[in-house]
């Protein structure tokens, strides 16, 4: 694996932290999620059901944190990464064949499909082998630099899109918050660990290409179950071999805990939740959606402190208000 700075403690640590990226139906019903959508969903923002919607989603992804690190003794990060594309494939499948989405149809989401899955393992892959390096504090802020470069490329990909001071201000007092919940890094002294800062960094451009790729493509318009399909089809492989290259086993029988978190994972985060909020992406603006992303390890600080009972300080209410005023002005209609 290669030298750590903090060792095997710091990667469960920051696991629990950052394994909710991602990274429901439409709003109404279920059913509409494979309806195409139409062009002024580039720039619409979330209504009221969208955005308790999206709340629910990142409450998920902040349990998955937990959930991460209850299966992390038994079950390594990249092999839990490779199981749980392999097992959601199928029940993703199961669902389009019970529903009779198709997902052979040619309509042009092939390379725009690939390439997604592609940088959704890679994602993964550069955060796992990040924390081997450096603090779970540091990566977390630096991983979520990736709202801030969806932003950016959709001044470019999606011009329609683009934030106005407002909004900018909104973006970085929801950085702010988790600037007071997690604290603002320190030069990296040792050059092991800004090798790992690095790798945060590119994992959060990797996060927001997978998102400018969907929304931006021909996967704009697929049905939110194959946009799916691709990452987790294409993002397995990826992820085993990482598994097998960095030396990854399962020395001996899971425990029921672990194999229950790993489920929770599996069936509903990724099963269920991603597959929501890759339909809503189609049908919302994606940067005003990305900074949603910034409750995720506030949420996951807050079911640490009530499932493991790790504490909580002053500075997490402060921080929560941050967040939730620049949700506020991002997410001002025009």
């Amino acid at each position: 694996m290669g030298p750590r700075l903090r060792g095997d403690d710091n990667r469960e640590h920051g696991l629990a932290l950052l394994r909710g990226l991602r990274h429901a139906p439409a709003p109404l019903e279920f059913s509409s999620m494979s309806t195409p959508p139409s062009s002024h969903h580039t720039t619409r923002p979330l209504d009221a059901v969208a955005a308790a919607i999206v709340v629910v989603l990142c409450l998920s992804w902040g349990f998955n944190q937990v959930a991460t690190k209850l299966a992390m003794h038994d079950i390594p990060p990249l092999t839990q990464g490779t199981i749980r594309s392999v097992i959601a494939a199928l029940i993703v499948a199961g669902w389009c064949r019970l529903r009779g989405i198709s997902l052979l149809t040619r309509d042009g989401t092939l390379l725009p499909g690939l390439a997604a899955g592609f940088f959704f393992g890679m994602e993964f892959i550069f955060i796992f082998q990040g924390l081997a390096y450096t603090t779970a504090l540091r990566a977390t802020l630096f991983i979520y630099l990736a709202p801030f470069f969806v932003v950016l490329g959709g001044r470019i990909f999606l011009p329609a899109d683009r934030f106005r001071a407002a909004q900018w201000l909104g973006l970085f007092l929801s950085f702010a918050g988790m600037v007071v919940a997690f604290g603002l890094p320190t030069p990296a002294l040792d050059p092991r660990q800004a090798i790992g800062d690095l790798m945060m960094v590119v994992a959060a451009v990797l996060w927001a290409t997978t998102t400018l790729i969907i929304k931006a493509s021909s996967l704009n318009r697929a049905p939110a179950e194959k946009v799916m399909l691709y990452q987790l089809v294409v993002s397995a492989p990826l992820l085993g071999l990482a598994a097998l290259i960095f030396g990854e086993r399962i020395v001996a029988m899971p425990s029921a805990l672990a194999l229950g978190a790993l489920a929770y994972q599996t069936v509903w985060v990724v099963s269920v939740t991603f597959v929501i909020w890759f339909a809503l992406i189609a049908r919302y603006s994606a940067n005003r959606l990305s900074v949603f992303t910034f409750l995720t390890p506030l949420f996951g600080v807050g079911a640490g402190h009530f499932v493991l009972g790790e504490p909580l300080t002053p500075a997490f209410g402060a921080a929560v208000a941050l967040v939730a005023a620049g949700l506020v002005l991002v997410n001002r209609a025009k």
